[in-house]
């Protein structure tokens, strides 16, 4: 039996993920409480659900968050015939308030004594012992709808069994370091395309950017160093039976080095894993 468990913070787009997930297939069950899911998942085990790729269920902090410390516990109890997953999904503090604010809904948390912001941070604590355990973390801060439906089918349901699921993304310094990055690799120390005029408005996706970067000596012995690392421990990480790895490159802005770098990094490793995937977030 498959059990995919989705949290994370509110309006991040758990509903998104699950109504995704259900039209994929799954039975789908939002707000459990935590204590509940044990029987869920001997319920759900019958052949009269058999239709179904799995379970999806929904656990957040809207209610019967005292059960939430007991999360990783109770995930922990269930049967091993269960193939579980826990996806969190999270955005960042000014992005939550802007999406609560554009649709004027009110936060669970949130109270004539508790603002906004206050809700936020108290939701995370909360969640710290589901993001503990999580085995896929998504930024959905720059993400759309139509993109976080697309995360999930390449992330969560493309994933062959016995391969791991490899993201590889860039990203700009100056918007900060995405949280699912599992490995960061900063290359701001390359020159930057940004200073030649007729550069500056092209991206590292460009001919004549890539052109410039590959003129670098630099370029081609920082490359050289992250695909040793990455062919090196890569493996590794899918023998450890990793399901996922985010390998994140930054730049000053994410326009021109990361992208040039996290492309060929994409171009390399799809032809030796089955679930490869590549995402400029500063260009979406």
């Amino acid at each position: 039996m498959r059990l995919i468990v989705i949290s994370g913070s509110s309006g991040s787009g758990k509903s998104t993920a699950l109504n995704q997930l259900e039209d994929e297939g799954f039975y789908c069950i939002d707000n459990l409480p935590v204590a509940l899911l044990p029987s869920l998942v001997e319920e759900t085990s019958g052949a009269e659900f058999a239709q179904f790729h799995g379970t999806a269920v929904g656990i957040d902090a809207r209610n019967a968050w005292k059960g939430l410390d007991d999360f990783p516990r109770i995930l922990e109890s269930l049967p091993g015939s269960v193939d579980s997953q826990v996806l969190f999904l999270d955005a960042r503090r000014d992005t939550l308030i802007q999406r609560f604010g554009e649709t004027r809904r009110k936060h669970p948390l949130s109270s004539e004594d508790t603002p906004l912001p206050e809700a936020i941070d108290k939701e995370r604590e909360l969640l710290e012992p589901i993001f503990s355990v999580a085995s896929l973390v998504l930024d959905t801060s720059q993400m759309t709808i139509y993109e976080l439906r697309d995360a999930i089918k390449q992330r969560l349901l493309g994933k062959s069994e016995g391969n791991m699921s490899i993201l590889v993304q860039s990203f700009g310094f100056k918007r900060g370091v995405p949280v699912d990055a599992d490995l960061v690799f900063d290359v701001r120390m390359l020159p930057n395309p940004h200073w030649v005029g007729e550069l500056r408005g092209k991206t590292g996706l460009d001919p004549e950017v890539q052109t410039f970067l590959e003129g670098q000596p630099m370029t081609g012995e920082l490359y050289a160093d992250i695909c040793s690392y990455l062919d090196t421990w890569l493996p590794r990480y899918r023998d450890s039976n990793r399901s996922y790895m985010t390998i994140a490159v930054g730049c000053t802005g994410g326009q021109h080095r990361s992208v040039y770098l996290a492309d060929r990094l994409y171009r390399h490793y799809k032809t030796q894993y089955q679930a490869v995937d590549v995402r400029h977030r500063e260009l979406q």
